[in-house]
């Protein structure tokens, strides 16, 4: 046995990628594949993030004392072959299309990990739930909590709830594939014309927009929902076990036709389906939350897998159910079946002692990717001929700030990358919450985006409650919050007739660029401890201009994942319409500031 105890944990194969390294069960290191070959959702096995993973311990394979890879792939592809051969002769072009891939790559985890981490030692391979509920509830602040698992289908298990005590989690029950409440949601992401695995932040931006037509018959045709949240579907509407689609001719007569084109206009049906599943998904959440709070007694619970990223769903488990309070997975998708993994492996599998953070959990803001010193961005900017100003960090801050005051949209550079979809403030674009148009400038002249989708609110912790219905920390951008009222504005009778997109440009608080139509907002609290310098910058704003709150989007276009690097970042400022860009200390201009290139001392 080593002295120091190091794991690494490895997703790869379905979507989002990933790899995580601990030493002595604290996280040194996570990140997805996608962030280094710059291919958005990358499933490839995750060798970049690897490298990365063990240059930032220090290490080579040959001191790991563990690897764990996030699922059971032979128990996985029998879930496959089963599901073909209910279904015979349909699905023969599916089959045909998924198996090669199989046979040559998935199931050759062992000989992957050999050739692309140079490692024979112990590997182990948790369930893919069980990679989920450790990776919700081993970071979680929490001694005892309940865990609930949904997302699309791992081996078989779509959804599972249990309990997690000290390094102990115990799994209590399970729904099983096709029964899939992620799938469901899935089927009207691909109806409703946007791309699955992706686009179901889009389905969920647009719900508001929208009135629930359907969600009754949704509940009729598609779904037998029981009161103890247990669900099945009816099969004979969808198309994923069997065919290349997720929905079927039975799906589209009954929802009026069939799928949107992607690039089609999005009309008001569409958006009522999109409010009708949402509420549906809301609807199937609570109950099993209900039933799991009934169920372990536990005072707390946490959350995982892909649709506890459905932070509509999240702010009503925190308001309305009987739970004291809620801890999600920043990296709640597969790439956080990494970390659960190679979490499970040391406290599940070589039994070694949890701690518990006193009124704080062991994620570290998620703040686990890579970082650039200084030197490191000085020379790139130098090789790149950039002309840039080099500024203390006091006057750096001032400077953006009143940037932010005067409308510009600022390309924010820092510390080492975030774990997970959201960007958190160190791969973050920001601008004025407070300004009328700066949603829509940001999506269609920087993000190049459907202009609907709503932007985050980063505010200072402890003023969270000056401006949201929140009474408690979200550092990771997982809740929704209503705007407080008295920050509303009270639409005319005209503004009142409006309807679908044409509400977007109607002003609805004194923080318009974050107030969705809704009067709703994903809320992301920065506090001292977690991000020290995105604390200052906004406290300088507040300080200077008289607002805790700014608008925050992840630093990438359309199509791209969030910028790993200064050169991502770069490529993107050039690329977009973003007036400044800031990587470390150093600020560059589309228009060049006076005295370009020259360094501010102190």
């Amino acid at each position: 046995m080593k002295e120091t105890g190091y794991i690494l944990g490895i997703s790869a194969y379905y979507h989002d990628s990933a790899a995580c390294l601990l030493r002595d069960g604290e996280i040194v290191a996570a990140a997805q594949e996608e962030r280094f070959t710059r291919k958005k959702n990358d499933f490839s096995f995750p060798a970049h993030a690897v490298d990365y993973c063990l240059r930032q311990g220090g290490i080579r394979a040959d001191d790991l004392e563990v690897v764990a890879f996030y699922d059971k792939p032979f128990i996985k592809f029998e879930r496959i072959l089963k599901s073909y051969l209910a279904q015979a002769p349909a699905g023969l072009r599916s089959f045909l299309k998924a198996i090669p891939l199989w046979m040559k790559q998935k199931l050759w985890i062992r000989d992957d990990i050999a050739r692309h981490v140079g490692f024979d030692g112990k590997i182990i391979f948790p369930e893919h739930h069980q990679s989920h509920a450790a990776s919700a509830f081993y970071p979680s602040p929490y001694r005892e909590a309940a865990f609930l698992t949904i997302d699309g289908v791992g081996e078989w298990a779509t959804t599972s709830f249990g309990t997690g005590r000290d390094n102990r989690l115990d799994i209590r029950a399970e729904i099983h594939f096709p029964h899939s409440l992620g799938l469901l949601y899935s089927a009207f992401t691909y109806y409703t014309g946007f791309k699955v695995n992706s686009g179901e932040y889009k389905l969920m931006g647009l719900a508001p927009y929208g009135e629930p037509e359907y969600r009754d018959l949704i509940l009729e045709k598609l779904v037998d929902l029981k009161e103890d949240g247990s669900f099945r579907l009816n099969m004979e509407y969808f198309d994923y076990c069997t065919g290349l689609t997720m929905t079927g001719p039975r799906f589209h007569r009954l929802f009026g036709g069939p799928p949107r084109d992607p690039e089609s206009v999005i009309d008001q049906r569409i958006m009522n389906l999109a409010r009708s599943i949402q509420e549906v998904t809301e609807i199937m959440i609570l109950k099993m939350v209900e039933h799991v709070h009934r169920q372990t007694g536990c005072r707390y619970l946490c959350l995982a897998g892909g649709v506890a990223l459905n932070c509509v769903a999240n702010g009503r488990i925190l308001r309305e159910s009987a739970f004291e309070d809620i801890w999600i997975q920043p990296a709640a998708g597969d790439a956080g079946g990494a970390l659960g993994a190679a979490l499970f492996a040391w406290h599940g599998w070589l039994g070694r002692d949890r701690v518990v953070e006193p009124g704080g959990d062991r994620q570290q803001g998620s703040y686990l990717g890579p970082e650039f010193s200084d030197n490191e961005i000085r020379e790139f900017l130098r090789r790149q001929g950039c002309r840039f100003v080099e500024l203390s960090e006091d006057r750096l801050l001032e400077t953006v700030a009143d940037q932010i005051n005067a409308g510009r949209v600022i390309g924010w550079f820092q510390g080492r990358m975030e774990y997970g979809p959201r960007a958190l403030g160190n791969r973050s674009i920001i601008g004025d919450a407070r300004s009328t148009t700066m949603q829509e400038t940001i999506n269609l002249k920087i993000k190049f985006r459907e202009s609907f989708r709503p932007f985050a609110p980063s505010v200072l912790r402890e003023r969270a409650g000056d401006y949201f219905d929140l009474d408690r920390e979200s550092p990771y951008m997982l809740l929704v919050a209503p705007v407080r009222e008295e920050l509303r504005h009270r639409p005319t009778e005209e503004e009142q007739r409006l309807s679908g997109l044409a509400r977007l440009k109607v002003p609805r608080s004194t923080i318009p660029a974050v107030t969705h139509v809704d009067c709703s907002a994903r809320v992301q609290t920065v506090s001292e401890k977690d991000n020290p310098l995105y604390h200052r910058l906004l406290r300088t704003f507040d300080e200077r201009h008289g607002c805790g709150v700014i608008v925050n989007t992840s630093f990438n276009v359309r199509g791209e994942p969030i910028v790993c690097t200064p050169e991502d970042a770069y490529r993107c400022f050039m690329r977009t319409g973003m007036d400044t860009l800031v990587l470390g200390r150093f600020l560059l201009e589309k228009e060049p500031p006076p005295h370009a290139g020259e360094r501010e001392e102190g």
